[in-house]
């Protein structure tokens, strides 16, 4: 058993873990993210969440995720939490401010990891990539169990644009598009996606893959694309498997 925690831009989450399952041992704890989302304060909301969920459990792991690229513990640019991450030695620093040591892991990589050890992609060989949708487009590539990290596949070039820019279900929200019209963009990417790696299978995930069958079906891949199954669980349980597996 670990914990996993999932830093977000409007919330901080976490849970205990059964690394055997990949299934919560105790109850989901969110937390809203600090209006000023700096290192220092996210680090308390972290330890608040640390104390509900395992009181005296000093030998758990701790995975925690973070939404930006994760280099050898650095985080090197940040967009949705303050500018106090930027080049932050982000996993040395909450270790420091935690009191333990942590293992610090990009978001989308643990929603990947997650559904090829637990969900959607389980037991499927080959190169996985799990592509978040939502304000952007979040992306993992896994190879066999082994992930390539941080791989921002959602600044991909798609006809001229930076891919999100134009297909992330934020997007599609802002412009009011039909879930056609939105596919088509969808299909464009994916497309481009998969000339760029020929992956073995697409896992969507992100909120609106709930509603995957009004677009799934209308995209035109030689791949197989499902949705993800364990959701908004997908990061914590992903980020505790890392901590497992560093």
């Amino acid at each position: 058993m670990n914990i996993g925690i999932d830093i977000g831009g409007s919330g901080i989450k976490g849970a205990l873990v059964d690394l055997t399952t990949g299934e919560f041992a105790s109850e989901r704890l969110r937390i809203p993210t600090p209006k000023k989302s700096t290192p220092e304060n996210c680090a308390k909301v972290i330890a608040r969440i640390l104390k509900k969920l395992a009181p005296g459990a000093s030998d758990l792991s701790i995975g925690i995720t973070v939404p930006a690229p994760v280099v050898h513990g650095l985080v090197p640019m940040i967009a949705n939490l303050d500018q106090g991450w930027h080049n932050l030695k982000a996993e040395e620093f909450l270790a420091t401010q935690l009191g333990r040591p942590i293992t610090l892991i990009n978001d989308a990589d643990a929603a990947g990891i997650g559904e090829v050890y637990y969900g959607a992609a389980k037991g499927t060989p080959g190169v996985i990539v799990l592509t978040t949708l939502g304000t952007g487009i979040g992306s993992a590539v896994i190879n066999n169990g082994q992930l390539l990290p941080n791989t921002e596949f959602g600044h991909i070039e798609v006809d001229g644009y930076d891919a999100e820019s134009r297909a992330s279900a934020g997007v599609r929200e802002r412009e009011n598009l039909t879930y056609p019209q939105w596919a088509k963009r969808l299909d464009r990417y994916y497309q481009t996606l998969e000339r760029t790696l020929w992956p073995d299978l697409f896992v969507v995930g992100g909120g609106v893959s709930k509603n995957h069958e009004q677009f799934l079906p209308l995209l035109h891949l030689k791949t197989p694309i499902i949705p993800a199954t364990l959701r908004n669980r997908a990061g914590i349980v992903g980020a505790a498997w890392a901590a497992a597996n560093q």
